[in-house]
């Protein structure tokens, strides 16, 4: 597998990657605002992916979009296509993240299902999250499809 910076190209990827998960997160497919902020986040080198070191394997494993306001980080997007779950994408995508556009101390943040909502266990996010040391936080605002949200922080640098 290799995480690299996201391109123009990886876009339908990207769009791959969110049906695997609307059932959890809402609709994204069809919403130019998702497009709009993948295209955004390719344009200004703030999106990675993971794709399979076989080049005849044309699939994304799996996708990131990033933003920092330091000293806070933002994970904005992380999804791991269905196949590549349990494989070590997820968290090389995090590493490279980390490595990439983390400088200095500070915090890094990521939104994730609250603890009532159905992909909080299905999905994993959750024991993801806290295995790579970030702690639950404060609840937030409901995703678009309804479901409990909740901010997990760690600290970095």
């Amino acid at each position: 597998m290799i995480v690299r910076l996201a391109q123009e190209q990886d876009f339908p990827g990207f769009l791959d990657l969110a049906a695997q998960v609307e059932h959890w997160f809402g609709a994204m497919v069809g919403e130019p605002g998702f497009h709009d902020a993948v295209r955004e986040h390719i344009r200004g080198s703030a999106a990675l992916v993971a794709v399979p070191s076989d080049p005849s394997e044309p699939a994304l494993l799996g996708g990131l979009l990033f933003g920092a306001e330091p000293p806070v980080h933002h994970v904005h997007w992380l999804v791991v296509s269905e196949k590549a779950r349990g494989t070590g994408a997820g968290r090389a995508l995090m590493a490279e993240a980390v490595s990439r556009f983390v400088q200095g101390p500070g915090t890094l943040e990521v939104v994730t299902f609250g603890a009532d909502h159905p992909g909080a266990v299905e999905s994993g996010a959750r024991v993801f999250y806290e295995r790579l040391g970030f702690a639950p936080a404060e609840a937030t605002d409901p995703g678009p499809e309804g479901g409990s949200r909740q901010v997990y922080r760690r600290t970095v640098g």
